[in-house]
């Protein structure tokens, strides 16, 4: 992989301020909702795997409280919209090895949202894929849907975490193109 930096783009209006002197609160805020959605996930996993409770009752931990947030493809479609909209929002600010990182991390979200939408489309129609009895995905087909959101929600965080120490840890020539302030500044 090439270590040249990539310039970053000149976007204009709430882009430029996004990625620029707000870029680093931005990522703060984008990096929690994600987190704790991934979190959400492997809680779901640790109930299931570790506690041995059945997938219904198997929720995380929001969803024990408010059942309706497991079940709402709605709300699973519009945090995939979210997270698609952050990652190309925020891809601005990312220089070099970092944006190709988010880059990474964008690509995966683009088919994860493809598959929500998917599942989207089968709850509101009533026609599930391959005449199933319930909205599914094209490879949940092959993988459990639990275990296939967690693992691509861990394929999206993985490489979007890898950008962002990255990106606070420029070389030179990362540094040089910049025009955000996430990277501490250099001792003199």
């Amino acid at each position: 992989m090439a270590t040249e930096a990539v310039p970053a783009l000149n976007p204009s209006g709430r882009d430029r301020a996004l990625n620029t002197r707000h870029h680093r609160a931005a990522l703060g805020v984008f990096a929690l909702i994600v987190v704790a959605h991934w979190a959400e996930h492997i809680a779901q996993a640790i109930q299931v795997y570790v506690l041995g409770w059945s997938l219904p009752e198997a929720r995380g931990v929001l969803g024990l409280p408010f059942p309706w947030l497991v079940t709402s493809e709605w709300m699973h479609y519009g945090y995939a919209l979210l997270m698609l909209i952050g990652l190309i929002m925020l891809r601005h600010g990312f220089t070099g090895r970092a944006r190709v990182w988010w880059n990474v991390s964008l690509g995966i979200q683009v088919w994860h949202h493809f598959e929500h939408f998917l599942l989207l489309v089968q709850a509101m129609t009533g026609d599930h894929l391959l005449g199933r009895p319930v909205p599914t995905s094209i490879i949940q087909l092959l993988v459990p849907r639990m275990e296939l959101h967690l693992f691509y929600n861990t394929l999206v965080t993985i490489p979007m975490v890898v950008a962002m120490i990255l990106h606070r840890r420029p070389n030179e020539a990362e540094r040089a193109v910049m025009r955000c302030s996430c990277a501490p500044a250099l001792a003199r």
